[in-house]
C-alpha cells in the first residue's frame, strides 16, 4: 500500500477501505507518511468529501491512535458535553454544576481556548489554585465522590487528531465536515464517557455559519457516536450574537455564577436547559424533557447547583471565596463605556467581531502557545431587539490599557442599529436525538 495511491484514489472521488484508512492514520502518526503527502490527501478530501463509512473508520482509527480512558470504575452513566465553540459561551460552567448536583456523574475532559472562543479550562484558571492535572485514578475518585471532575485534555488521547489538526490549520483544510466530525468525535470517544451531548453552534460567532451545515455536522457526529456504542444527542444553537452578556474568561465566570444564583440571561439558560434535558434523559435521571427541566430549575432555586460548584472548586485545589465575593476574581484596571451614536433598535450584533475584540485585548489566543489575560473582555449592555437612545451604553470594555481605540471601534461596528426592529433569531434551532 502506497500513500500516493490513496491520494490519487481520493482525488478521483473514490472511497477508501477501512484498511486503507488504518494505514493512512497509523502511518502519519508514526511519521512514515510525510506532512506534504497528508496535506495533499486532506485537500483531496476537501474537494471530494468522505462517505459515512470512511468518516467512521477515520474517527475510530484516530481514537485508537492513543490511549482510551477506562472510566468503568465510575458508577452510573457517565455523561459529557461538547460545544463546537462560540462567543460568550459559558454554558459548560453552569451545566456541569447543575447536572452533577442531581447525582449524575459528569466526567469532563476539556481543552483551552484558541482564537476568539473561550476554553473551559481557562475559565477554571480564574480560581486560584484550581488544578486540572489529574491522573485517571484521581479523576475517577473525584467523580465517584463528588459526581464531577474537570481534567485537561491529555496529549495521550487521539494523538493522530492532534497531529492532523495542526496540519489542517496551516493548509486551509479545517472546514470539511467529515474532517471536523472525526476530529471532535475521536477525542470524545477516547475520553470514555457513556453518553455525549453535543452543542453544535451556527452563525457569525460559530465555526459553522449556516443552520444547514450545523445540522449536517450534528447528524453525522450523532451517527458516529451511536455506531461506536455511545448514547448521543445534539442541540443546534444560534451564535448569531454572543451568548449572555459577558465575553472574557473572568467576566464569563462571574456571569455563570450569577446564573447558578438564579440571575441568568434568558438566552444562556435556554441553552443550558436544552443541553441539560438531553444529559438527564441519556443518563436515565429523567423520563421526559419537562421532568428534566423541573429538576434543573429546582437545583438552581435550592442552591444545590451553586454548592456543587463550590464543592468542585475545593476538590481540585481552588479557592471558592470568589464565588461569594466576585471582586476577588482577576480584574482589568480599565473599564471604558461605548456609547451609542444612534437611536433605534439593535438589529444585529456581530458575535465574531465581539469575540475577536476580546481576543485582541488578550482574552484569547492566536496560537496555542500564547498566554492569556483572564481579566479582560467585553460586557454587553444592549443586544438584539433592545431599543437604544443616543448616548446609551452599548457595551463596556475591560482592558489593560486606557481607551483601546481599535477595540472600541470594532465593538461599535459590531452593532447595527435601525429605526425598525426585526424578529430575533431563536436560540435553539433543533434537537437531534440518537
Amino acid at each position: 500500500m502506497q500513500m500516493y495511491d490513496l491520494i490519487m484514489k481520493k482525488k478521483r472521488g473514490l472511497a477508501l477501505s477501512e484498511e486503507e484508512i488504518h494505514y493512512l492514520v497509523s502511518g502519519y502518526t508514526n511519521g512514515e507518511i510525510k506532512d506534504y503527502q497528508m496535506s495533499a490527501f486532506l485537500m483531496a478530501v476537501c474537494f471530494q468529501g468522505m462517505n459515512e463509512q470512511e468518516t467512521f473508520a477515520l474517527t475510530m482509527n484516530m481514537r485508537d491512535s492513543g490511549r482510551i480512558l477506562d472510566l468503568s470504575g465510575i458508577s452510573g452513566v457517565k455523561v459529557d458535553k461538547h460545544s463546537t465553540g462560540g462567543v460568550g459561551d459559558k454554558t459548560t460552567f453552569v451545566l456541569l454544576a447543575v447536572i452533577a448536583s442531581l447525582g449524575v456523574p459528569v466526567a469532563k475532559m476539556s481543552g483551552r481556548g484558541l482564537g476568539h472562543t473561550g476554553g473551559t479550562i481557562d475559565k477554571f484558571d480564574c480560581f486560584e489554585g484550581f488544578s486540572t492535572e489529574l491522573t485517571t485514578e484521581e479523576f475517577t475518585e473525584k467523580v465517584n465522590r463528588h459526581y464531577i471532575a474537570v481534567a485537561g485534555q491529555s496529549g495521550e488521547l487521539a494523538p493522530a487528531d492532534k497531529k492532523m489538526y495542526a496540519l489542517r490549520d496551516v493548509t486551509g483544510t479545517v472546514d470539511e465536515i467529515s474532517l471536523i466530525a472525526s476530529s471532535i468525535m475521536s477525542k470524545k470517544l477516547a475520553a470514555g464517557c457513556d453518553a455525549i451531548v453535543l452543542d453544535v453552534t451556527y452563525g457569525q460567532g460559530a465555526f459553522m455559519k449556516t443552520k444547514e451545515d450545523a445540522e449536517k455536522l450534528a447528524a453525522l457526529m450523532v451517527k458516529i457516536g451511536k455506531s461506536a456504542g455511545k448514547k448521543m444527542s445534539a442541540v443546534i444553537t444560534s451564535m448569531c450574537e454572543p451568548l449572555g452578556y459577558s465575553v472574557g474568561n473572568a467576566l464569563e465566570v462571574i456571569e455563570a455564577i450569577e446564573a447558578l444564583k438564579g440571575n441568568a440571561p434568558k438566552d444562556l439558560m435556554e441553552v443550558v436547559f436544552a443541553l441539560g434535558e438531553q444529559m438527564l434523559l441519556l443518563a436515565g435521571r429523567a423520563k421526559e424533557r419537562n421532568e428534566a427541566r423541573k429538576l434543573m430549575e429546582e437545583a438552581i432555586a435550592s442552591g444545590a447547583a451553586l454548592e456543587k460548584l463550590k464543592e468542585l472548586v475545593v476538590s481540585q485545589g481552588g479557592n471558592p471565596a470568589c464565588i461569594d465575593v466576585p471582586e476577588l476574581f482577576p480584574t482589568a484596571p480599565h473599564q471604558t463605556d461605548i456609547l451609542s451614536e444612534k437611536e433605534g433598535y439593535v438589529t444585529d450584533l456581530d458575535a465574531l467581531a465581539v469575540g475577536l475584540a476580546s481576543m485582541h485585548l488578550g482574552g484569547g489566543r492566536a496560537a496555542k502557545e500564547d498566554g492569556i489575560d483572564l481579566s479582560v473582555g467585553v460586557v454587553l449592555r444592549k443586544k438584539c431587539g433592545d431599543y437604544v437612545k443616543k448616548g446609551d451604553v452599548l457595551a463596556q470594555v475591560h482592558s489593560r490599557e486606557s481607551h483601546p481605540q481599535e477595540v472600541i471601534r470594532s465593538i461599535k461596528e459590531a452593532y447595527t442599529i435601525r429605526t425598525e426592529n426585526i424578529k430575533k433569531e431563536p436560540v435553539i434551532y433543533r434537537i437531534i436525538c440518537g
